[in-house]
């Protein structure tokens, strides 16, 4: 029933995307752990995925978490509204402690979100968006959150000057505990300058994450480079990477990050 409904979710996005009206600047969220701002013209679609390696060492263990095929597929609504959808397709993880191995793999949760922009949809100039989220259990046992979850983010760009831009993206979630009962407020925020150079855009950012979960407090935190490139020949397509350092012993002491973003 899941796959059945996820493949009628995806074929409708195709046939939408077919009717678009006009061409906004080429827009992927796309690198990054942030959100921006910008909307897709109503009725045009995008498809966005990549491969994702986290490693972490420290206390004996090691741990390496790989995501192949993580899918994002967006659609314009209106021209200030676009609805999204984001799945892993397979995700694995290895964790060696103690001369022991264990491994569990599987797909990722379903996510589904609107993004409202505020002001300036196409993300020139000042661009304000709140963007809701659910993110529903349908992940395999040891990769999935097993329970449902949502928030709210809120992308802001900011141009700095004729080069520089600055993005912010506060987010706001009720995550489920780690106990299996109720929930409690996490909160992250994404913030970083980009520019222009030829035809790449490069970027910087820190990110920080908060799970006051009941029975302890979880901060992550990340410095990240990001690069994008979009061909002359391929206006409708971005290739990116993405190398996120992390900055404590609660975040992945390093994640390598490619994927491509494919406007329709």
């Amino acid at each position: 029933m899941k796959a059945s409904g996820l493949s009628v979710f995806i074929a409708a996005l195709a046939v939408a995307g077919a009717a678009h009206a006009q061409d906004r600047d080429f827009c992927a969220d796309r690198p990054g752990k942030g959100s921006p701002p910008c909307v897709l013209d109503a009725g045009r679609f995008q498809a966005e995925t990549g491969i994702d390696a986290a490693f972490s060492r420290g206390g004996g263990s090691s741990v390496d978490d790989v995501s192949y095929g993580g899918l994002e597929l967006r659609l314009g609504l209106t021209s200030t509204v676009e609805g999204q959808l984001t799945w892993t397709a397979r995700e694995r993880v290895r964790t060696k402690a103690g001369g022991a191995t264990s491994t569990v793999s599987g797909a990722g949760d379903l996510g589904l979100a609107l993004r409202w922009s505020l002001k300036n949809p196409t993300g020139d100039g000042l661009s304000v968006a709140v963007q809701p989220f659910v993110i529903a259990p349908t992940g395999a046992n040891g990769i999935g959150d097993d329970a449902w979850q949502g928030g709210v983010i809120a992308p802001v760009a900011i141009p700095l000057n004729a080069d520089w831009s600055l993005s912010l993206a506060p987010e706001l979630d009720a995550r489920p505990n780690a106990s299996g009962a109720g929930r409690h407020a996490g909160y992250a925020l994404a913030g970083g300058v980009g520019r222009a150079v030829g035809l790449v855009n490069l970027g910087a950012e820190l990110w920080v994450d908060v799970d006051d979960d009941p029975s302890g407090r979880v901060t992550q935190a990340s410095f990240d480079l990001t690069a994008a490139w979009t061909p002359r020949s391929l206006r409708d397509v971005q290739f990116d990477a993405s190398a996120y350092v992390g900055l404590n012993r609660r975040t992945p002491d390093l994640e390598l990050v490619l994927g491509v973003a494919h406007r329709f």
